[in-house]
């Protein structure tokens, strides 16, 4: 066989057995993502309890997490353009099975906050990865086409984890550190299965990494999430600490530009800034990614710690949302395939994010379900339409050689804004909890002394508090959230639609 004929067979689409064989390892290692993530939700305001920490302390083991995810998925798109992808999801699953046990194994905030950064480190590998493999075997146009697995595995996966998180936290002999460990198994299944079902053309190319980049990155994100994490609560958001801190954060974020205009491999290509349709998902997807994490996240605090519910009925409480999201990403990505339409759906998916951050805004301790079921149905429907086909959108637009730099941008730029939406909004909720429990208990003429984060635990005048307290900070928050949705949906209506590449080949050159 000659090297013409050689790399034309290397180069061959993938038919569907094999592209299904690749695909359920894939998918397994989604799964772990996406129920290790899950499992947690539910079970953080007992860890926090258990743990002696405060509305801070939640807010710090996600985003700690989120920070890790985020400043390292360049890094881990960067190196799939290089190295084996194969190589890189199994060692992706490692650290993020490391991180994991590890958290179990915490015996305070500040370990079980450590531990979640290595966690992050790890889902940044699986959540960049993923999406530039699959971007590498199968064309845009048929994207679609493979959108309904993906939507099974995602409602099973979002579905069962706060399920799954909220009975080990019900469950005495099993305890919240369970919710941790529970994902190694399924982490060796897909290490197994990725072995033996993923096969990709070896890649080429000497590895250079932008490492001073990296470490400008992480450094101004991290001084942008400590500010917004302390300001209203250590000191004041309009104060010399709030100065210093944005100050930093920009001469960093000009330093970081800096370093990228003379990089070799830059850890984020400066170029994807040039094409109106990157930045435009871009941006829309930060501000996306707010309203993702923070529904996520505070809906389930909102239920157990407004309204008295045990972890497992909030986990149950919250599949309108999860079911929703999953069932629209499905039909949304045949309807893609079947029609190479995307721009309708995006715009309709952000004004439904819109609806559902409006209702939601409403809010309080006494609100009916069926409200908070239609709003959290809402969110879903138009998270689903969105998330992957505003990455599509960006794959769409640039070389096969760059699918890796570029799918990761997207995904830092979107987990960057629910980090800093999370951290944010985490900061608004404490200081509006404190203001009216602080209010409250005035009135009731009782010093402020025990605990809030076990409100069944307080007498029924106090419980009565602060339920009512984090009833209405909740909805404060996602008032916030509101004109960011509407930023997306003004991004989306400038996006040119361009019709989708019924081919991955790269012309004039062979695989890499």
């Amino acid at each position: 066989m000659t090297a013409e004929t050689t790399t034309r067979a290397a180069a061959a689409p993938m038919t569907h057995k094999q592209i299904l064989q690749a695909l359920s390892g894939l998918y397994v290692g989604i799964f772990v993502a996406i129920l290790s993530s899950t499992v947690v939700t539910n079970a953080l305001p007992t860890i926090v309890a258990d743990l002696h920490a405060g509305q801070s302390v939640y807010t710090w083991v996600i985003t700690a997490t989120l920070l890790s995810t985020t400043v390292s998925s360049p890094v881990w798109g960067k190196l799939a353009d290089l190295v084996s992808k194969k190589l890189l999801i199994q060692a992706s699953l490692v650290i993020f099975t490391a991180g994991s046990v590890l958290s179990g194994l915490s015996s305070g905030p500040g370990l079980l906050i450590a531990a979640r950064v290595v966690q992050g480190i790890g889902a940044g590998g699986l959540l960049a990865l993923i999406q530039v493999i699959i971007a590498t075997m199968i064309p845009p146009r048929e994207l679609g086409r493979y959108s309904g697995y993906f939507g099974a595995v995602f409602a099973v996966g979002t579905s069962a984890g706060p399920l799954i998180g909220g009975l080990i936290v019900d469950t005495d002999w099993l305890g919240w550190r369970w919710c941790f460990f529970v994902g190694a198994p399924f982490a060796v299944v897909a290490l197994i299965v990725l072995q033996k079902t993923l096969n990709l053309p070896a890649t080429k190319g000497s590895v250079k990494i932008d490492w001073a980049g990296a470490a400008l990155l992480t450094a101004a994100a991290s001084l942008l999430l400590i500010w917004v994490t302390l300001a209203g609560d250590r000191y004041a958001w309009l104060s010399w600490p709030s100065a210093v801190m944005l100050g930093g954060t920009l001469l960093l974020a000009v330093a970081f530009v800096a370093v990228e205009r003379r990089a070799e491999a830059p850890v984020l290509p400066l170029w994807l800034f040039r094409t109106r349709t990157v930045v435009l998902a871009i941006t829309a997807g930060l501000a996306i990614g707010v309203a993702l994490y923070a529904a996520t996240t505070y809906l389930s605090q909102y239920f157990q710690l407004a309204e008295g519910k045990s972890p497992t009925v909030a986990g149950i409480l919250a599949l309108p949302q999860i079911l929703s999201l999953a069932l629209a990403s499905t039909i949304a990505g045949r309807i893609i395939s079947a029609t190479g339409r995307w721009k309708p759906l995006l715009v309709a998916g952000t004004v439904l994010i819109a609806a559902g951050l409006a209702l939601l805004g409403l809010t309080g301790r006494d609100t009916p379900y069926w409200q908070l079921a239609l709003a959290m149905t809402l969110l879903g429907l138009g998270l689903g339409v969105t998330l992957q086909n505003l990455v599509l959108a960006v794959q769409n637009q640039v070389s096969p050689r760059e699918l890796g730099a570029a799918t990761s941008s997207v995904s830092f730029f979107r987990t960057l804004g629910g980090t800093i939406g999370v951290s944010a909004l985490g900061a608004v909720l404490a200081g509006r909890v404190g203001d009216l429990v602080a209010d409250g208990l005035a009135k009731l003429g009782v010093t402020p002394g025990a605990s809030l984060s076990r409100p069944a635990e307080l007498p029924a005048p106090v419980r009565a508090v602060v339920e009512d307290a984090y009833g209405q900070a909740t909805g404060s928050i996602f008032q916030y959230a509101l004109p960011l949705a509407l930023v997306a949906l003004v991004c989306v209506l400038f996006i040119r639609e361009v019709p989708l590449r019924t081919s991955n080949a790269v012309p004039g050159e062979g695989p890499r």
